[in-house]
């Protein structure tokens, strides 16, 4: 009975002496530390040598820190059903490749770090199921692409956006400017070129936007600069002020950031890079004043040009200025041209028309518009019938012409085509095309004196078919020029300008002189070839016709060689006797016999010898008597 009561006082003591083990101490992955005393739980993996994300993780953590590992990408199921998860730590590693929808189910997220990885883009579904997310940071990637939608779930919600150190060109501005709630705005250190004009207005609790280390040669005015003071440092600025960073920027310093430079702002290590007269300079250091620009000044417009219907036409306009002037179109209706099915704009001021209608030909303005103005230049367009259908197998030839086909003519010995060309006015009588071949044209303009200090005159011209621009620059004194290395057939449009100089000024200054339309002569079109079979035939007939004439030639070399040698072989020629003249009868009567030597003895006697005709004898014909 003594032993029940020890027994009941040893029961209570029994589970104090081995206690249970928690349930999640066996869910915390090898080289890594857990916190699992209380809730949130923490998972600390810094510099764990990890090629991968641990798949043995408590999935109530509410920090994941795997920063300075190994880790290669992130897959869909990596963290998933991590819903409690508030920080997730993932910097330098070697992560390419983030999953679509990896973190959808990190809807408590707050904060995400992966700076520090190898990403070269960012896409739609990378960052989807973060509505929840505070901070992200993505600098000392390799991006050089941010999808237009990937930051849609975190707009509203984003405090911090560090993009810095990295390869951007571009941004999607847009969705950069639906960030309403973000703080501070890293883009620095990137390749940006250009930022559109009102990019932050909307970005009201903006305090601090770094923007340098690009290459941005201006910074356009913003509705949000106007309403914040602007700091270079945050040291002693207000909670209002905005810190705005923009050194290391290669800033062409102009009229556009005058509004720059009238801002109070601490001193920074900003400079300007151009124009040449203010490069290397302290940026606010440079007075107001000289931040100026240079209106825009058309230095090339296309000549009056004509093309038949149908046909492409493209027209040209150049200016310069400073800034850089940007050149539009406006179409004889008065309607602002841009790109569309039948026409396109180009940035460098050409418009293309692709397919040209009757209704097209008219004034064409191109205007070049720059911060300090803007300049004009009209350009004409004549849109003529469509040409006529030409035969593609013709074998006829043109009629050949005495002299040199490129020798000048007279206009009015011209061809019909370029009658038909000259019969368009040319803008200016005051310069003609006196003479013109297939291949030349002279050119005569009359004396310009009353321009002065003219220092030489500009020649441009170009052809129907070819709209490149060829110039020629002659001297002063010169009235007249021969331009050669024309082509043949073709109409040309062709301008003289007088170069001065400017007595208001003191610049070079050009001014028109006059414009002509010409057409060179067509060239002759040689007769179609022989087909090659013919050609082949005429050439066998030829040889054998060669061929047999030699062999007659031979045999009447070969017959007269036998007949002077009496028709013995030339070795064995006989003394040749003199001729003698027989005449005989047909009745068998016996004529007179001319004297013959005596025959041999032993040589039969004849007794007659009968001809028809009288003939003369040789020596091989004599007949021998009794």
């Amino acid at each position: 009975m003594a032993v029940l009561p020890l027994l009941l006082c040893l029961l209570p003591l029994a589970p104090a002496s081995s206690p249970p083990q928690p349930a999640t101490s066996s869910l915390c992955p090898r080289r890594c530390r857990c916190q699992t005393q209380s809730l949130p739980l923490s998972v600390l993996c810094p510099g764990a040598g990890l090629l991968f994300v641990p798949p043995s993780l408590d999935r109530r953590a509410a920090e994941l820190r795997l920063a300075d590992n190994f880790i290669a990408a992130v897959r869909r199921r990596d963290l998933a059903n991590m819903t409690g998860l508030l920080h997730l730590s993932l910097s330098r590693n070697t992560i390419r490749h983030v999953a679509a929808g990896a973190f959808a189910d990190l809807r408590a997220l707050r904060a995400l770090h992966l700076d520090g990885n190898r990403l070269t883009s960012l896409g739609e579904g990378q960052l989807r199921g973060l509505v929840n997310l505070r901070h992200l940071i993505l600098s000392n990637n390799q991006l050089a692409a941010l999808a237009a939608s990937a930051l849609d779930d975190c707009a509203e919600t984003l405090e911090d956006l560090d993009l810095s150190y990295n390869n951007l060109e571009q941004l999607p501005w847009e969705a950069l400017g639906r960030l309403g709630n973000v703080n501070t705005l890293g883009l620095d250190h990137n390749l940006l070129a250009s930022v559109p004009a009102g990019a932050f207005s909307r970005l009201h609790k903006l305090a601090r936007l770094d923007m340098t280390s690009n290459r941005l040669t201006t910074i356009p005015p913003d509705p949000l600069f106007s309403r914040l003071p602007l700091l270079a440092r945050p040291r002693g600025s207000p909670a209002s002020a905005l810190v705005l960073a923009f050194g290391g920027n290669p800033l062409h310093c102009n009229c556009e950031l005058v509004w720059l430079r009238r801002l109070a702002r601490e001193d920074d290590l900003e400079a300007c890079a151009s124009p040449p007269a203010l490069g290397g300079r302290y940026f606010w250091a440079v007075g107001e004043e000289e931040f100026v620009c240079e209106p825009p000044v058309v230095t090339h417009r296309s000549p009056p040009l004509a093309v038949p219907a149908g046909r492409p036409a493209a027209l040209r306009c150049r200016a310069v200025g400073d800034p850089e002037p940007r050149v539009r179109w406006v179409s004889p209706q008065g309607r602002l041209l841009g790109n569309s099915s039948r026409a396109r704009a180009f940035p460098n001021g050409t418009l293309e028309l692709l397919v040209t209608e009757p209704g097209d030909g008219g004034i064409f303005t191109c205007i070049a518009a720059n911060a300090a103005g803007e300049a004009t230049a009209a350009v004409e367009l004549t849109v003529g019938p469509p040409p006529p259908p030409q035969l593609a197998n013709s074998t006829s030839c043109d009629p050949p012409r005495d002299g040199d086909p490129d020798a000048l003519t007279p206009p009015s010995a011209a061809s019909a085509s370029a009658k038909v060309a000259d019969t368009v006015p040319p803008t200016d009588r005051g310069v003609q095309v006196t003479e013109h071949g297939a291949t030349a044209a002279l050119v005569q303009w009359p004396d310009q004196r009353p321009i002065p200090g003219i220092r030489m005159y500009q020649i441009q011209y170009n052809s129907s078919a070819d709209d490149i621009l060829v110039y020629r620059m002659i001297p002063a004194d010169s009235r007249s020029f021969l331009l050669t290395d024309l082509a043949s057939g073709r109409t040309y449009d062709l301008c003289v300008l007088a170069v001065y100089e400017d007595s208001a000024t003191g610049l070079t200054a050009t001014r028109p002189v006059g414009c002509a339309r010409f057409s060179t002569e067509p060239a002759l079109r040689p007769c179609g070839a022989p087909h090659a079979p013919f050609l082949g035939g005429t050439m066998i007939i030829a040889l054998g016709g060669v061929i047999v004439a030699s062999v007659l030639v031979f045999i009447f070399v070969l017959l007269m060689r036998y007949k002077v040698h009496g028709g013995q072989p030339p070795g064995k020629a006989k003394t040749p006797a003199p001729v003698s003249s027989v005449c005989s009868q047909t009745n068998g009567a016996l004529g007179p016999t001319p004297t013959a030597p005596a025959p041999e003895p032993s040589a039969p006697r004849a007794h007659t010898v009968v001809q028809l005709d009288c003939e003369s004898w040789g020596p091989s014909h004599e007949p021998t008597g009794p």
